[in-house]
């Protein structure tokens, strides 16, 4: 839990510098950049991190890493802070948060829908402008397919979930039935 608060706190400090030289848009690329390679390749995520190899190395390698990406000024000296503050091991949450508030501050909500079979272009109009409506701000949908759910869809906004899968409504259909209530 208390490595969540300090990959917030950073996440935070990125967006403020962010929104006060007006690159929030930049930074979330370089970040989101920088995170997926880091996370995504396993052997450089240790010769950054790894403690049992020297500091100095280990920041030549981030160094290069960060020229090699041409990341902005702004970034590369948050990276390197990161790394002189032993922090650079939350660059994934960090990173994380910074896209959450990233969104926010622009009146952007991310919707994950999960439906039976693939949603036609119409479907997720609607679903997009009823959770838009509903949320009051633009909505961006992340879609999966799960057979599972036999049918409708399960659509999670924030900490606010949908259910309308066939799924759940016969689960507590049966529910009901169990507790010998009508139906």
């Amino acid at each position: 839990m208390k490595n969540l608060a300090i990959a917030r706190r950073y996440a935070k400090a990125l967006l403020l510098i962010g929104k006060e030289d007006g690159q929030t848009e930049t930074y979330r690329q370089e970040l989101e950049k920088m995170a997926d390679l880091v996370g995504s390749e396993k052997i450089l995520e240790s010769a950054i991190t790894n403690p049992l190899y020297d500091a100095a190395d280990r920041r030549k390698v981030l160094e290069t890493v960060i020229e090699r990406l041409g990341l902005s000024r702004v970034m590369a000296s948050f990276l390197l802070f990161l790394f002189d503050k032993r922090r650079i091991g939350f660059l994934w949450d960090i990173n994380t948060f910074y896209q959450k508030m990233a969104d926010e501050m622009k009146g952007i909500a991310r919707a994950s829908v999960v439906s039976a079979v693939a949603l036609t272009k119409d479907a997720e109009e609607k679903i997009q402008a009823t959770l838009s409506k509903l949320t009051g701000k633009t909505v961006i949908l992340e879609k999966e397919v799960d057979p599972a759910l036999i049918g409708g869809v399960v659509t999670r906004v924030g900490d606010l979930v949908l259910d309308g899968s066939i799924r759940t409504q016969l689960f507590n259909m049966r529910e009901t039935l169990k507790r010998g209530e009508r139906v």
